[in-house]
């Protein structure tokens, strides 16, 4: 990962406010805050959003899209745990930020996005940032990337109406997921793990919004304007 000639100054006071922010919200572990003081999120922010790059709120990117609150992609990173050996899906490439910070974490991560010029976008940045150990794939999601599995850590950045069964099969023994479930409006973020072959799922946060997941084992086009 190359550093930006140009961030300390532009961005790093806004950067250590956003940190900050996500210690307020109880995330105290030092190693995960100094991840998001490595990663500039404002490399991956449109430009008509710079501006809005290191508030700890959701961001548009696009395509009726948003980048997540960092809070919360924190919140999923410390609850994941990724570990240095784990290979890691994510459904819902983005903006790249979080995939970013995954590739910090793990051996390799394997990213998947429905819509093809956040793909584009996310690949141009994340080449840029010399990482390495990402594949991306433009595809649906909620099939997973079977090809790489199985995978010990699968996270969702979308809601889904049930937790999908391509997703679960490719979930490794000793594995974790998290994803949004519910209705379209809320949802309960649910950890999912495998151990000996059984599932248990576990809400680990109730009252959740996040964009509808859609694909084959999601929403379909149709459902996902409803409650």
């Amino acid at each position: 990962m190359e550093a930006d000639p140009l961030d300390d100054y532009r961005y790093v006071g806004a950067r250590r406010r956003l940190i900050e922010s996500i210690r307020g919200e109880g995330i105290e572990e030092l190693e995960l805050l100094r991840l998001f003081d490595r990663v500039p999120r404002h490399r991956f922010i449109p430009e008509g959003m710079l501006h809005r790059a290191y508030e700890d709120a959701p961001v548009p990117i696009g395509y009726g899209q948003t980048a997540s609150q960092p809070s919360l992609q924190a919140f999923y990173l410390r609850l994941l745990d990724p570990a240095p050996e784990d290979r890691i899906l994510e459904v819902g490439t983005g903006s790249g930020y979080l995939t970013a910070l995954l590739a910090l974490m793990g051996d390799r991560v394997y990213s998947v996005e429905r819509i093809r010029e956040l793909s584009t976008r996310a690949r141009a940045v994340l080449d840029e940032m010399g990482f390495q150990n990402v594949a991306l794939m433009v595809g649906d999601g909620t099939i997973g990337w079977r090809k790489f599995a199985p995978f010990q850590v699968i996270t969702v950045a979308a809601a889904s109406p049930q937790v999908p069964q391509a997703l679960i099969d490719q979930l490794a023994d000793g594995g974790r997921m998290l994803i949004p479930v519910g209705r379209r409006k809320v949802q309960d973020l649910l950890m999912v793990r495998k151990v000996g072959g059984e599932i248990t799922t576990e809400s680990v946060r109730e009252g959740c919004t996040f964009v509808p997941l859609l694909g084959r084992y999601g929403w379909a086009e149709g459902e996902a304007g409803s409650s």
